[in-house]
């Protein structure tokens, strides 16, 4: 079929937005501004029925899909894939509903966590949700899932019960531990490359409020923050959940005055337990007498702003690292790389503490995490022509910290086109292709962190 009859071919489809009419430009912005796609079409279904029948259609016009719902991962898409698959935005397919009894929820594909958390609080409940409440539960779960409740409760994809997925036929299937269980063992962790998932079954936990807050100090602390904070994490209790992050603030007036213009260290995160553990957890860290201390009892839906991730799209520049630990050698590194002496850095270094129930192993395509800490290193892009030096900026911490990086990365935290195969050893590698074999033979989804094809023996 040539390019003029596979365009005259999609043209018949109905509801497809194509780049020279109107809506095309809209449904093509993902949230990372950056990630500049370019797909054949875009549909944008309100139902499950709806997206069956533009898969049937798109895939009888023998073209590929790339299903998305917020576009957080966008920049982890390969451009010259989509540039030939028509885009399926999925952000209008959104709804919850909540099982108080059962503590579970379904969720349609295109829901943000902002929703579920909103609909599960009335009823004392709350999810594994991550630091963002504007990311969907999707995405982040198909890849992991890392939440301030995670050294407690492990991964977010281990706790879904059930996917209902449309696949390369146009089928929609419910994958259990049970039903289709070769699919649910991918779909817990193995990322978007087997379907368009439609809707997905959560666990809810009984967590009406929570001990959650930050320390703040100025950046000119970071050499006693930063290893007194990696030796209160060896060790600690899982109930505590926390990030630590050298900031970099533009002066905007937008922002309070203790943080515009200012570099800063902040510890954040949540402790599952009562006052009186949180006050015993957090007085090592008190006791470097922070600028600012906001830890307290707060509701759980609070949680959501508790890491002030930026509350509308941006286009920024990411990398990440994963350790099995931070020596005295790595903590050094980072100071000289993104500390207060730093000549340059980007506007965010960040670590967060993993481990606890995040290294407790399940039978899923993304067993545990082995390491122990995860670095991201996030530049902000405000025009276009800063992109190159962003990248600068980032690469330049990354490769700071490299030789200390022993663990397999975080997917979700790698913002470029690689390869599934660098988050994964060889023998899930292979196990995951057998599952794609199953159901999309014919390579018909596009995915972040595509899955390599075999080897060809020559």
């Amino acid at each position: 079929m040539t390019l003029a009859s596979t365009t005259d071919a999609l043209r018949a489809i109905p509801g497809l937005h194509f780049p020279d009419e109107p809506g095309y430009d809209e449904h093509r912005q993902a949230w990372n501004l950056l990630a500049d796609q370019h797909p054949l079409a875009i549909a944008v279904p309100d139902t499950i029925d709806d997206a069956v029948r533009v898969v049937r259609a798109v895939t009888d016009a023998g073209l590929r899909i790339a299903p998305q719902a917020s576009g957080h991962g966008a920049a982890a898409i390969d451009g010259d894939a989509l540039r030939d698959a028509v885009l399926l935005r999925l952000h209008r397919l959104t709804g919850v509903e909540v099982d108080a009894e059962n503590r579970s929820a379904r969720v349609l594909g295109g829901t943000l966590w902002n929703e579920v958390i909103a609909a599960a609080a009335p009823h004392g409940l709350t999810a594994l949700h991550g630091s963002a409440g504007d990311v969907s539960v999707t995405g982040y779960i198909l890849g992991a899932g890392i939440s301030f409740y995670g050294r407690t409760h492990g991964l977010a994809t281990h706790r879904m019960s059930a996917v209902e997925l449309i696949t390369a036929t146009g089928e929609v299937v419910r994958a259990t531990a049970d039903e289709h269980s070769d699919l649910f063992w991918a779909l817990r962790g193995g990322g978007g490359n087997f379907g368009a998932v439609v809707a997905v079954e959560i666990d809810l936990l009984p967590i009406p409020d929570v001990q959650a807050g930050f320390l703040l100090w100025d950046i000119v602390a970071a050499s006693d923050v930063i290893p007194a904070w990696r030796d209160w994490t060896r060790g600690l209790d899982r109930a505590a959940t926390t990030a630590l992050r050298l900031f970099r603030f533009p002066p905007l007036p937008e922002l309070p005055p203790f943080l515009s213009g200012r570099s800063l260290v902040i510890i954040d995160g949540a402790i599952l337990g009562d006052d009186a553990l949180a006050a015993e957890l957090l007085e090592p860290l008190r006791a470097l007498r922070p600028e600012m201390d906001t830890f307290a009892r707060i509701p759980a839906q609070a949680l959501l702003e508790v890491h002030m991730d930026p509350p509308m799209p941006s286009a920024a520049v990411t990398d990440h690292l994963m350790f099995g630990d931070l020596t005295d050698a790595a903590v050094t590194a980072l100071l000289d790389a993104a500390g207060p002496g730093a000549e340059a850095a980007p506007m965010v270094v960040e670590l967060r503490h993993l481990g606890g129930a995040l290294g407790d192993a399940q039978d899923s395509a993304v067993r545990c995490f082995d390491g122990e800490y995860a670095l991201v290193a996030v530049q902000v892009v405000p025009v276009p022509e800063f992109a190159p030096q962003a990248v600068r900026l980032v690469d330049e911490v990354v490769e700071t910290l490299r030789p200390w990086a022993d663990c397999a990365p975080y997917l979700n935290f790698v913002d470029v086109p690689v390869g599934a195969e660098v988050g994964f050893d060889a023998e899930t590698i292979e196990r995951l292709r057998r599952v794609r074999e199953m159901y999309d033979p014919n390579r018909v989804w596009v995915a972040a962190h595509a899955l390599p094809d075999p080897a060809v023996a020559v």
